[in-house]
């Protein structure tokens, strides 16, 4: 009785494996289309979520250069860059993938610069590549 039990363990599994190779899908008119639409999107898209590390906001544009000038003196590897949401410029440094990383440089700056904080953003891959 024994052996029957065993024998029966190593063929249930060899059994449901040849059950499962037998499946097939039939996809509802117009889900092919939809696929290929979404995978050429997919493919076109050449931003990730990311993260960036908020040095100033300021309705002074002349401020935010002479900042952004001083910070690509001092940090001269770490892309910078700036939006004007109306009516303020906001002053960004880094892309990064994850939030861990852009804290590492949100310390760093946060001894030079006041008020530094995170902020989401979407960041175009090859920004990415050149923080490493």
């Amino acid at each position: 009785m024994l052996r029957f039990t065993f024998l029966l363990l190593f063929a249930l599994p060899a059994t449901l494996l040849v059950a499962q190779s037998s499946v097939s899908i039939t996809a509802e008119t117009g889900i092919e289309g939809l696929l290929e639409l979404f995978q050429t999107n997919n493919e076109a898209q050449d931003k990730v979520d990311g993260w960036r590390v908020q040095i100033l906001a300021t309705q002074d544009r002349a401020r935010l250069e002479a900042v952004e000038s001083e910070f690509k003196v001092n940090y001269p590897s770490v892309p910078v860059d700036w939006v004007h949401n109306n009516p303020y410029y906001k002053l960004r440094a880094g892309a990064f993938v994850t939030k861990q990383e852009a804290e590492r440089l949100k310390f760093t700056l946060g001894r030079q610069f006041e008020g530094v904080y995170l902020v989401k953003d979407e960041i175009k891959e090859s920004e990415l590549l050149r923080m490493y």
